[in-house]
């Protein structure tokens, strides 16, 4: 008996793997879009979950911070073969990303990058995507005059005072604001769902969590090494993107460049390249590791963003129902979201806007590749050629 479920067991993390690596190689259009993929794929094809369940595990990868579609994918491997289940979805929709991404780190390691047009047409592309971005967060995150009042002062914050701490902060007090203006928020009915995973588990998994984003800054301090300065780094831009992988971009922008540890170039060149390929926008994080350190560095950074998503929707299950049924603590979320939007559009103008178009004929090309977007709907990977493209050609005017 115990081997006819082993075999039950390898079996499923294997159809997982299998599942989660065609999704991981084919789905392109970012957070938003691989929700879909992911609804299309388990729920309506293979149905190893229902309509409910899906949409409660939504609601959860929503809540916290990190990336939302890979918590999503993470939760459904858990829900079908535990927490194995869980690291193997991962696995497999995250590798392929993190594999070309590292890749095409290591081509242009040993370059000059930095006056190569289709980089600066790979910045641009950067600047349309973003923009993209706030638009549709925009819409949905700050529909009331309160909501954009805090997307108003996260902006104004993070423009005038460009560190860390700042967006920390932002988040903290945008929380405070959502708590006591939406606190009598209404919402639909109390809903309630079950997750296959102990109390026991997911209380170790919290407190590794708030233990590293506490204790690795300390550990920093006194080593002084660079391999954990740079897991620190990662690992705390990983714990406080509220909001999908856009947001992860100022983030890092501050934990990296300031240090010199990236040019701003081979930074925005990066970021433009991570909107080519399929997967979670926060492989980003494995092409930055492999332009500072080498495939190993691509490696370390990749675990080290994504751990704090993994230990948080691990942790965050069994205690779902209690926290979204919470009036205020659904508030204090308003507030954080409404705060997004803010960060991401100080983020749009500084570094990026300012460090791509910088004359009217950039403003040109991204006009048009906004226009390739968002209302001729054209696929991202078409919008990044086109960029490329466009990019080199302005050099040679």
């Amino acid at each position: 008996m115990k081997q006819t479920n082993s075999k039950r067991g390898f079996k499923a993390l294997l159809e997982i793997l299998f599942v989660s690596t065609r999704l991981g190689l084919t789905s392109f259009g970012g957070p938003t879009a691989h929700l879909g993929y992911f609804h299309e794929e388990y729920v309506r094809r293979r149905r190893w979950m229902d309509e409910k369940s899906y949409a409660d595990l939504v609601a959860l990868a929503q809540f916290l911070p990190g990336p939302a579609s890979s918590q999503v994918g993470i939760g459904i491997g858990v829900m079908r073969a535990g927490v194995l289940g869980g690291i193997i979805s991962f696995i497999g929709f995250t590798l392929p990303s993190v594999v070309a991404l590292i890749l095409f780190a290591l081509l242009l390691n040993g370059f000059d990058i930095g006056n190569a047009g289709w980089i600066h047409g790979l910045k641009i592309v950067a600047v349309v995507v973003v923009a993209h971005a706030i638009l549709g967060m925009a819409k949905n995150l700050t529909p009331d005059l309160k909501r954009k009042a805090i997307a108003l002062f996260a902006l104004v914050s993070t423009l005038l005072w460009q560190t860390a701490f700042t967006q920390v902060g932002v988040i903290l007090v945008a929380a405070l604001f959502g708590f006591l203006l939406f606190k009598k928020h209404k919402e639909n009915e109390e809903v309630s769902s079950q997750f296959p995973i102990g109390k026991s588990v997911s209380a170790i998994c919290l407190l590794l969590f708030f233990g590293l984003l506490f204790l690795l800054p300390v550990i920093r301090e006194v080593t002084g090494s660079y391999w954990v300065a740079m897991f620190d780094s990662f690992y705390r831009s990983g714990s406080l993107v509220f909001g999908g992988g856009h947001v992860v971009l100022p983030l890092l922008e501050q934990e990296l460049v300031p240090n010199g540890w990236i040019s701003e170039e081979a930074f925005l060149a990066g970021y433009g390249a991570t909107q080519a390929v399929p997967g979670p926008l926060f492989t980003f994080a494995a092409y930055l590791g492999a332009v500072m350190k080498g495939w190993q560095g691509g490696l370390v950074a990749t675990i080290a963003v994504f751990l704090p998503a993994f230990l948080l929707i691990l942790g965050a299950l069994p205690f779902w129902d209690a926290l979204r049924n919470n009036p205020k603590i659904k508030g204090a979320i308003l507030g954080v979201n409404a705060a997004v939007v803010g960060i991401l559009i100080s983020a749009l103008y500084q570094p990026i806007w300012t460090s791509s178009i910088l004359a009217p004929i950039d403003f040109a090309l991204a006009a048009i590749l906004f226009s390739m977007l968002v209302y001729w709907k054209l696929p991202p990977w078409m919008i990044v050629v086109a960029g490329a493209i466009g990019g080199t050609l302005l050099t040679l005017l």
